[in-house]
């Protein structure tokens, strides 16, 4: 296939991946120094890509407006100034348009004819070729489940300050917020600052874990910070949440607050897809949010010219035994029926005992007496190993919801560090995209010919 490969439709000598304060740095510092800059960000996010919660977890709590692109695009210049700024810099600035893909010739590819990147929006895709990228995806939302996590109103705290500040469409009223560190305060006093009500902030731990002036402040306003507690169920309807169910971890003692939104504001995740498909090298870090890129004090990946800034290359968080007490809380007070992967429908049970899908009918007994347990005598458990024998991760989401918790549980049963636990590979295209989109892909004419040569049937049927 050498030499047929699409047609390439652009190029830059710098991609800049997404317009956060660090991208527009970056595109703005490589359009000073003469260079061709393209700076592509998928804001404004479409209705269809938030309602599959990519990439972040939105939890169907977003108002009809996001189904108006014009609106949309509006807000998002009025909450982000930096993009006009880019534009007047010379800069061509692409919105509403994702990265799906990054490719370079490496051990497994020789033929690639230069730095690809595959781009789409929501009707077309086409292929970029780029001297040097710089990746500034952001993080996404650490999501952990329980029962009635499914539910519309369940959602991310980064996602609500989207919602609340990029969009202003946020369809919520009255919240129950998860965690006590600066994450959980900020976005409690945001979402304050916007005249809605905060019925608790939840805290597994015996105290609060943010800063104490924001303790302070929200105490001021009226907001409660429960301790020592734990949710153990979203309950409502198909509209959505109506009430938290939390669980007092001293004494069992269970309380009910009314709520329409259950915020998830416990840790981020930085957003690594496009450096995994890169090839770049990755390390686990506690205390940066999980697997991030190996950068030298340039900021540069192993990768020469890939660069990864902002929150991409890791966030401050509170570390994995922050996680892992409130993975424990969840599980000692929800038990196994719980769904730990909320697209596929495995549970924390049918995990740990690497149960195949259900729709596969009856299980033989061989398999009914496995579990990850039996599993640790064949050696170190594995993510891609659970994907393909229990489709935990396997979902629309493509993860985002689950593949902390799913390693998480793998590092409790194995008794080691979550980091100790090998990444889940990311495949492209790292955001969902539909097949009449992908295929709007331009053939090269070699391409053609091959078709019509070898298959006997013309390309672009």
């Amino acid at each position: 296939m050498f030499g047929k490969y699409p047609e390439i439709n652009a190029s830059a000598d710098l991609l800049v991946v997404g317009a956060g304060p660090a991208g527009i740095a970056a595109a703005l510092d490589g359009a000073r120094s003469g260079a061709k800059v393209t700076l592509v960000d998928e804001n404004p996010i479409s209705a269809a890509l938030m309602g599959m919660d990519v990439p972040l977890f939105y939890g169907q709590r977003m108002t009809t407006a996001v189904q108006q692109k014009e609106r949309m695009v509006e807000q998002l210049l009025k909450s982000n100034p930096g993009i006009e700024a880019a534009f007047e810099a010379g800069v061509e600035v692409l919105l509403g348009t994702y990265v799906w893909g990054a490719f370079v010739n490496g051990p497994g590819v020789q033929s690639l004819p230069g730095r690809i990147a595959g781009l789409a929006d929501e009707t077309r895709a086409w292929l970029l070729r780029f001297d040097r990228i710089v990746i500034a995806t952001g993080a996404r939302d650490l999501v952990l489940s329980f029962r009635g996590a499914e539910l519309p109103g369940v959602m991310g705290a980064n996602a609500m300050n989207a919602l609340l500040s990029r969009y202003d469409a946020f369809d919520g009223h009255r919240l129950v917020v998860l965690g006590s560190g600066a994450l959980a305060l900020t976005t409690a006093l945001a979402a304050r600052d916007r005249g809605l009500d905060i019925a608790a902030i939840v805290e597994v731990r015996d105290e609060p874990q943010g800063p104490p002036e924001l303790v302070a402040e929200l105490t001021r306003r009226g907001v409660q910070i429960l301790t020592s507690d734990v949710i153990v169920e979203a309950r409502g309807g198909v509209a959505g949440v109506t009430e938290a169910i939390l669980v007092d971890l001293d004494n069992g003692a269970e309380r009910v607050i009314a709520c329409d939104t259950v915020c998830l504001a416990i840790g981020l995740v930085p957003n690594i897809e496009l450096v995994d498909v890169l090839g770049c090298k990755l390390v686990a870090s506690s205390q940066r949010g999980g697997h991030v890129p190996v950068l030298d004090e340039n900021g540069q990946a192993s990768l020469p010219g890939a660069y990864v800034v902002g929150d991409a290359a890791g966030v401050d968080d509170g570390g994995d035994a922050y996680r892992i007490d409130w993975m424990q809380a969840l599980e000692k007070t929800g038990g196994g029926d719980v769904k730990i992967c909320l697209c596929e429908e495995v549970t924390r049970a049918e995990l740990a005992g690497v149960k195949p899908p259900r729709y596969l009918g009856p299980r033989p007994q061989k398999i009914e007496n496995r579990s990850l347990a039996t599993m640790l005598g064949d050696g170190p458990l594995n993510h891609d190993q659970m994907k393909r024998l229990t489709r935990v991760s396997m979902g629309a989401c493509q993860a985002r919801r689950c593949r902390e918790q799913v390693a998480l549980k793998l590092a409790l049963v194995a008794g080691v560090t979550p980091g100790e636990i090998p990444l889940a590979g990311y495949r492209a295209p790292v955001r969902p995209l539909p097949l009449n989109v992908l295929a709007t892909i331009d053939e090269s004419s070699e391409m053609r010919e091959h078709w019509e040569r070898w298959l006997g049937v013309p390309g672009k049927l």
